[in-house]
């Protein structure tokens, strides 16, 4: 500004904004910056243009007589309170690359102010500002480029120790995981093994208990034999759990899993548990609100809480405090991955804690080990723990043990949730036993196994047809000789397998029961660890009495099915009621229909075809007919009330027909029971009115007899 003699001078930098025209003020001399604070910067005018592009230098005596000035709105020249500007003289500042770095601008308020020889300065001014522009842009992208590479070195740095981390990391992973991989091959070597172990003693055992029940028959009369006959069937069924155990740690037994609510249930074992592990043991159950539902095979959890429950007992000498507790868990993506068995998702925890005397890491490393104790010779199997593992395991769940030594042992297992209603705990068919004169054909490889099955079918009162294998049995099937039930073992040598051989005897003759048994089931009839749906299982080694109930069970479903589909295949229709003569009719019409109401009845039967059949003939009988396929899906429906009549199997599947109609009559003693069963005596209530039995396999007259009959007050 001195040089060249202005009043005042700038420097605007080139920033362009989104119309690609703005200059920014930068420096100011000769005014305050506040004279320019109230205006806008300055636009690519015709005035502007060749210092914003860079084309040209604009050098004025009078800028208001320049034919560029005026012509832009909003302004007509300068704006109001501008800077009086008359001499003008403006100076692209220019990079090497020929881009506007900024403009200088100078200004004053008389003309003729600013000569060639002013230009030619602010000219050479402009080309050093420029050089200084770029050295100084340089050396701040060399700046840059020097504290990018020592970032980058810094954190290479850090990468290559991390690096490193991840290395021995991934080293120790490798490790661990070979060593799971080298126990879980062991353990499934062994699981193999016991599994075929449990096979043959369940074999051993099936003969023994087998003979014992028949010689039982023979020495009645006699206390001392009696006597040690059960002596000897007790030492049968303890080998019988010690079979168990051994197929619960290989995974092998076929689990029956319902949808439970497991603090319930462990509240219910609380007295048993006092019972079991003494009154000097305190004991306390802790459940969590909001209980999420599982499941499992509530038998094994008694089982394993059990096994718990007693080994905390040992480990606190007789005198302490187990903590019981059940509640929710979520095990995370970070803990599954420690574990390589466990999927991430949401549990049921149950944890059983002891004040014993905990463990060093080296013994709770093998605990889950078969046959391994450290309790004294003759005191424990080593078989409890491993069972828990293995009935875990095969449930889908994780099973983790903390201990340490003066502080106690806490084992904690996880259920997968179940997002499914809870079912009803299952109550065991404690019916008569009664035999029958149907034809069976029996498979089983084991000859002592299959003499013994033979003779106690035989003393029941059936028609026993045997075979070695299942191919054997095959042919029998062919031969054409009629056959109610086929009773096969599962596992048997020979290239036909029992599966196959039950699917092709059931295509020659569709309407033959079958029965399975066995004491290690494989896969051919169980998958995931459950069985296949619509296979009976009858586990050895079994009871007279335990046999006698599952067979007569099966052959009065197998009966009733024939007969309904007999009639459905024949397009028979049932009678009306106006088609009954005599007294029937008239009974039937006064009792199920006589104050012009139809009469409504819940019908529990598990078997489809049977179900439907018996329906229609209720239908034809003027009732109105509710449907349950089991015990548990009966509740429901008799809560909800006015049922006037149940008619129930008594073989259902989970909760019994009897156990169901004893709470019937307990609950709602109203309703009228018929019991359907193919025995000929029905159980004994303590309230026998309003009961009657249908027998199976029956017609629609017998079925509107018993209504008549059960429905009477």
């Amino acid at each position: 500004m001195e040089l060249t003699g202005a009043q005042f001078g700038a420097f605007f930098y080139n920033v362009t904004d989104d119309n690609g025209e703005s200059y920014m003020l930068y420096t100011l001399s000769g005014v305050p910056r506040s004279e320019f604070s109230k205006f806008p910067m300055p636009r690519n005018t015709k005035v502007f243009a060749p210092t914003f592009e860079g084309t040209g230098v604009v050098r004025s005596d009078d800028i208001t007589a320049d034919h560029r000035y005026g012509q832009n709105e909003p302004h007509r020249g300068m704006p109001k309170g501008h800077l009086p500007v008359r001499s003008y003289l403006a100076v692209p500042v220019m990079a090497g690359d020929k881009s506007v770095v900024g403009g200088l601008f100078f200004g004053h308020a008389e003309t003729g102010r600013f000569t060639q020889d002013h230009e030619a300065l602010v000219e050479a001014v402009a080309r050093q500002a420029a050089v200084a522009f770029e050295n100084a842009r340089l050396f701040k992208t060399a700046q840059k480029e020097i504290e990018q590479r020592k970032a980058t070195e810094e954190q290479l740095e850090r990468l290559n120790a991390r690096l490193q981390e991840l290395i021995d990391e991934a080293v120790e992973r490798a490790k661990t995981a070979e060593q799971a991989l080298l126990q879980s091959q062991k353990m499934e070597a062994i699981g193999q093994l016991t599994g075929g172990i449990a096979h043959d003693f369940n074999n051993l055992l099936q003969v023994v208990s087998g003979n014992l029940q028949l010689l039982g028959k023979d020495v009645a009369g006699s206390p001392v034999a009696q006597k040690k006959v059960a002596n000897a069937l007790e030492g049968v069924a303890r080998g019988s759990k010690l079979a168990s155990q051994l197929l619960s740690f290989g995974r092998r037994q076929p689990l029956e899993p319902k949808v439970v609510n497991i603090g319930r249930f462990v509240a219910g074992m609380e007295d048993m548990l006092q019972r079991t592990l003494g009154e000097a043991i305190e004991i306390e159950i802790i459940r969590s609100g909001g209980l999420w539902n599982t499941f499992v095979d509530i038998v094994q959890v008694e089982n394993a809480i059990l096994n718990l429950a007693i080994n905390a007992r040992d480990a606190m000498e007789g005198t302490g405090k187990l903590t019981i507790e059940v509640g929710n868990a979520f095990l995370d993506d970070t803990y599954a991955g420690q574990h390589a068995e466990v999927e991430a998702g949401q549990y049921v925890m149950l944890a059983l804690t002891d004040t014993g005397t905990g463990m060093p890491p080296e013994v709770v490393a093998k605990v889950f080990e078969p046959f391994y104790t450290t309790k004294p010779v003759g005191k424990g199997t080593g078989l409890g723990l491993s069972m828990v593992h293995g009935f875990v395991k095969q449930s889908g769940g994780h099973v983790k043990i903390y201990s340490e030594i003066g502080e106690g042992t806490s084992v904690k297992i996880y259920f997968p949730r179940s997002y499914q209603q809870e079912d009803m705990q299952v109550v065991a068919d404690h019916g008569p036993v009664v035999g029958g004169t149907e034809t069976i054909l029996v498979a089983e490889d084991d000859e002592k196994v299959r003499e013994t099955v033979v003779a106690m079918l035989t003393d029941l009162g059936y028609q026993v047809l045997k075979a070695k294998d299942a191919a054997a049995a095959l042919t029998i099937v062919e031969s054409g000789i009629p056959i109610d039930l086929l009773f096969t073992d599962v596992v048997m040598p020979g290239p036909l397998k029992s599966s196959e051989m039950a699917r092709q005897a059931r295509e020659r003759m569709p309407d033959l029961a079958v029965l399975f048994t066995s004491g290690y089931t494989e896969n051919s009839i169980v998958h995931g660890g459950k069985l296949d749906v619509g296979v009976e299982l009858l586990s050895k080694p079994y009871s007279r009495e335990a046999m006698a109930r599952k067979i007569r069970h099966i052959l009065n479903n197998s009966r009733q099915t024939k007969a309904a589909s007999m009639q459905e295949s024949a397009g028979d229709t049932y009678p009306t009621q106006d088609e009954f003569a005599g007294d029937l009719q008239v009974s039937a019409s006064a009792v199920l229909q006589g104050d012009g109401t139809k009469r409504r009845v819940l019908l529990v039967e598990d078997n489809d075809l049977i179900r439907m059949s018996e329906a229609d003939m209720l239908a034809e009988l003027g009732c109105e007919v509710l449907e349950a396929e089991s015990a548990e899906a009966a509740f429901p429906i008799l809560e909800q009330g006015a049922i006037d009549i149940l008619i129930s199997d008594l073989g259902l599947p989970g909760m019994s027909g009897e156990d169901l109609c004893r709470e019937v009559r307990r609950r709602w003693p109203h309703v009228a029971i018929i019991f359907a069963t193919g025995q000929d005596n029905g159980p004994v209530l303590e309230d026998e009115s309003r009961t009657a039995l249908l027998r199976k396999p029956h017609g629609v007259e017998e079925l509107a007899r018993a209504l008549l009959e059960a429905a009477k007050t």
